[in-house]
């Protein structure tokens, strides 16, 4: 037992108060379950829902009871806690578990055993190593040198949070790992992985750059970073929720019904569901145990006949959770998993898993038992990306609410930042406690990309003390933000001029806002992929020389993920084509390294062309969801054509039509002079 539990046990087992209200509530924990049950909490992102988990009924009196008692133990802990090695240590450590285990390397990726974009914080592997926050990369650690890989959007991060010294930076793309394991290790060595963090795809990828070095790569049992991470936080637990079929649209039952026949029509006896969002779809559940995505991390297996096998820790389900489920949907502890996949392999099952998403272990097991795999994607996956009817009333509605407070928070904006005061983390602060007011808000669907001037340039910017700076007059803001509603999700992004922007500021934002309404007006025939329409956002850059190197647009989730698949618009090859009821952003722009970022962002859903009665085969459209005004001091109406000059006036027309109505007097003036027509904007 750690010094902090050892502590805290012996305050708490005094507390005859909170042992009495716990018993009296028919709670199933004693005061030193409680403790375990809230440390797990504390390892989770703050839910005031968290007491809900600590008995049947919980009283006002036993509310403030729970809550001072977890304050009680995050201090205890805090106390507790030994001091944090650095990271010189912290990789002498790892070398020397490694040592032992008889390996001459480790491969550390930022990823836990669900591959999801957020990991919990006892996944949080490559940061508690190296220091780094990003939200992809990865190390790997030899006996006599080091290295940290990531991408393009944190070339300037790495290297404020890593020490050079330690890690050699490379670019993941530019200077992939596999090269520089070919390059660095010695024949006769092994190199190390956790099966759990890694799909099929990387290992065998990783397999034969090892290979090239004569060298061999082994998957271990137990992670070593776990071994030397002396303070690594528990699992989180947090509340797993029912939702409501008023905002899901489809009964879970119907759900596993059709995803059943799917199975049987491919001759596949089960699927192995890894992405926890899939479970959350599939069966009308959320949960909290990471940030910004209301996931409850769990594995599950489908059965053809739609019995589904759900692995997870009981403590997170909320009382009566388990009616919500129903008979056909048993609940096991996620230590069960590995022996439900050999059940699986000892019966000669078909076994359907996803080596996109599914860790390599979870492949590793079933082929050691002796299952067939049909490798085939999450069968979950595509109709999580297709709304139902409510899902995309839900997202329209929040969309609305969504953009009266974005509207807000610009009006507030236009007042406070010509001051010359206002800085990066106030700004996004105001927005997000404006949003915290309207109904049905959970969460932000991610932090918010507040960047002035420079800061605007690095595409995934966070802003922190020692970065953010002050909205400068004659810089541009670009603010990128969301939030999730328990009726959808929002992604928006607005670059605003403070001051009078350049000439340059105006041409660059005036291509982007070109290339956005190219995608926002086009048709285009049923079959056509994200990768085949990308062009169109792209085309008024690359008249002028300029372009952007991340993607045009992802796909969004309805109360779940901000970034889901598998639709996309990208430079990069995809084979899902769009179909109606999928969301998806559209958001171009353009970066001036060391002076400014410009983005422009919608989310807009597909829906059937209705417009083209000549058309002879079935057309798409999109339909913009996001309503917020378009700067239009950084317009260049001479670069636009008169049909995006209309675009943008009616775009505006029905922001004014649908937002006005839900604000103040003074703010809907506001918005009533950003949503003028261009004309009358750019007259003298």
């Amino acid at each position: 037992m750690s010094e902090a539990k050892a502590v805290a046990g012996a305050d708490y087992q005094g507390d005859a108060a909170l042992a009495r209200l716990l018993a009296q509530s028919g709670s199933p924990y004693d005061i030193g379950g409680l403790e375990a049950l809230v440390e797990g909490v504390l390892a989770a992102p703050a839910n005031r829902e968290w007491t809900r988990l600590a008995a049947p009924q919980v009283s006002p009196e036993l509310e403030v009871q729970l809550e001072a008692f977890a304050r009680r133990l995050a201090e205890r802990q805090r106390r507790a806690a030994p001091p944090r090695p650095k990271p010189a240590e912290r990789l002498a450590r790892l070398r020397t578990e490694l040592a032992k285990r008889g390996l001459a390397g480790f491969i550390v990726p930022r990823a836990d055993e669900h591959q999801g974009e957020y990991v919990p914080l006892c996944a949080q592997r490559l940061s508690w190593l190296t220091g780094f926050t990003g939200s992809a990369g990865l190390a790997i650690v030899l006996a006599d040198r080091a290295a940290i890989f990531v991408d393009g959007r944190y070339t300037l991060q790495v290297r404020a949070e890593v020490e050079g010294q330690l890690y050699e930076y490379r670019h993941v793309t530019e200077e992939p790992a596999t090269a520089w394991l070919a390059q660095h290790l010695k024949a006769g060595e092994t190199l190390g992985y956790d099966p759990w963090l890694h799909v099929p795809g990387e290992i065998e990828r990783y397999a034969a750059a090892v290979a090239k070095a004569g060298a061999r790569l082994a998957a271990v049992d137990g992670n070593p970073v776990d071994a030397v991470w002396q303070d690594q936080p528990p699992p989180p637990l947090a509340p797993v929720v029912a939702h409501d079929l008023r905002f899901a649209g489809k009964p879970a039952e119907e759900k596993r019904r059709e995803i059943a026949e799917r199975l049987a029509a491919e001759g596949v006896d089960a699927a192995i569901l890894t992405a926890p969002d899939s479970i959350a779809w599939l069966l009308n559940i959320r949960g909290g145990d990471v940030a910004r995505t209301p996931l409850p991390l769990s594995f599950a297996i489908v059965a053809r006949d739609g019995a589904v096998e759900l692995f997870i820790d009981r403590r997170k389900l909320v009382p009566g959770l388990e009616a919500h489920l129903g008979n056909a949907v048993a609940v096991q502890p996620p230590a069960a998993f590995g022996a439900a996949l050999e059940r699986l392999g000892q019966e000669k099952k078909r076994v359907q898993a996803d080596p996109a998403s599914a860790a390599s272990w979870v492949f590793d097991r079933l082929a050691s038992a002796g299952a067939v795999i049909h490798r085939a994607a999450d069968p979950c996956q595509l109709p999580k990306a297709r709304k139902n009817e409510v899902e995309l009333a839900g997202t329209r509605a929040a969309h609305r609410r969504d953009g009266a407070a974005l509207t807000r928070f610009l009006a507030w904006l236009a007042k406070e930042a010509p001051s010359g005061r206002l800085r990066e983390i106030a700004a996004s602060d105001r927005l997000e406690a404006i949003r915290r007011e309207g109904e049905h808000f959970r969460d932000l669907s991610f932090s918010t990309i507040s960047g002035a001037g420079s800061n605007g340039a690095i595409v995934h910017y966070r802003a922190t003390p020692a970065t953010e700076r002050t909205l400068a007059p004659g810089e541009l803001y670009l603010l990128d933000s969301g939030a999730q509603y328990l009726d959808g999700t929002t992604d928006v992004t607005r670059t605003i001029a403070i001051g009078a922007p350049s000439a340059e500021m105006k041409d660059r934002f005036t291509r982007v806002l070109k290339g956005h309404i190219a995608l926002a007006t086009t048709r285009f025939p049923a079959g056509t992929t994200g990768s085949q329409l990308d062009v169109l956002a792209r085309h008024a850059l690359w008249q002028a020389g300029l372009d952007f190197d991340h993607g045009t647009g992802h796909g969004v989730g309805s109360y779940l993920a901000v970034h889901e698949g598998p639709q996309r618009i990208s430079k990069v090859p995809n084979t899902q084509a769009l179909l109606p009821g999928m969301i998806v952003s559209n958001e171009p722009g353009y970066y001036k390294t060391g002076a400014y970022g410009i983005r422009i962002e919608n989310l807009v859903v597909v829906v059937p062309c209705t417009d083209l009665p000549q058309a002879e085969r079935e057309m798409l459209a999109f339909e913009t969801l996001t309503l917020a005004p378009i700067d239009l001091a950084l317009v260049e109406p001479a670069l636009m054509t008169t049909s995006e000059i209309a675009w943008l006036d009616a775009y505006h027309a029905r922001v004014r039509e649908i937002v006005a109505p839900q604000l103040d007097a003074a703010t809907a003036a506001w918005l009533a002079e950003a949503t003028r027509p261009v004309a009358a904007y750019a007259s003298p």
